[in-house]
Order: C-alpha cells, then sequence, then structure tokens
C-alpha cells in the first residue's frame, strides 16, 4: 500500500492593498502543500514575478498600483496557458467578468461575497496536480 502523497501548488499574489495580500497569504498558509512563491502590487512586477516563478496559479485583482490585471493577464496568458489565473475584484461587473475570462482568466470572484472560495478553488487546483 502506497503512503498518500500531498499535492504542492504553487502560488502568486497580486494585489496591490498589503492589507488584503496578508490576508489572502494568512488564509493560504494554512492550506497543506500550498506555496506562495511570490507578491506583487504592479503590473510590471507582477509580470516579472510571474515570469521568473512559473507558478500554478496566479490570483489578480483588477485594480493595481499603476495599471490594471487585465494587462497582465494579456501579458502572461499567451507565454504561460498553464497558470490558472483567479481574478479576485471589487468590481464584478459584467463587462469585467467578460473582458477577464476573454483574456485568459479561468475564475472571477467578487472580493466582498467570495474572498474565502480563493481557499476552495486553490485547493481543487492543488488536487488536480
Amino acid at each position: 500500500m502506497q503512503a498518500a502523497r500531498t499535492q504542492h501548488t504553487n502560488v502568486f499574489l497580486v494585489e496591490d492593498s498589503a492589507a488584503i495580500r496578508a490576508r489572502l497569504v494568512e488564509m493560504l498558509g494554512d492550506v497543506e502543500g500550498v506555496t506562495i512563491v511570490g507578491e506583487a502590487g504592479t503590473p510590471a512586477a507582477a509580470i516579472e514575478g510571474i515570469l521568473r516563478t512559473r507558478p500554478d496559479s496566479v490570483v489578480l485583482d483588477i485594480r493595481l498600483t499603476g495599471g490594471s490585471g487585465i494587462e497582465v493577464l494579456r501579458e502572461i496568458c499567451p507565454v504561460a496557458p498553464n497558470i490558472v489565473f483567479i481574478m479576485l475584484t471589487n468590481h464584478p461587473d459584467p463587462q469585467y467578468r467578460e473582458i477577464c475570462i476573454r483574456s485568459g482568466a479561468t475564475y472571477f470572484l467578487d472580493k466582498s461575497a467570495e474572498f474565502e472560495k480563493v481557499r476552495e478553488v486553490i485547493t481543487s487546483l492543488g488536487a488536480m496536480h
């Protein structure tokens, strides 16, 4: 009989609010097999960090300091299509959802109503690896 193997998933956080990033780190830090491999608050730092670390998934806000998470999607998805993007935003408007999904996001979550769902999504992604 083989021992159960813990699945591992690497996550990169892109959020311009340090307080929200800290909440995400705390929430995901409790999940066995999850490693936060980087954090960024601007599109440029996010693009550089994601390309450098090649995480399994990215939690991404739409509104960032100096730009937009949509820029990050459009830059990264064509060159790293296997990364799962989880949009987490205070702007859950249908037009943003459509743009994000078309630009490569897999999930689109409302920060005020679905914040805790990030943990469920990351846990399910870890089970797939």
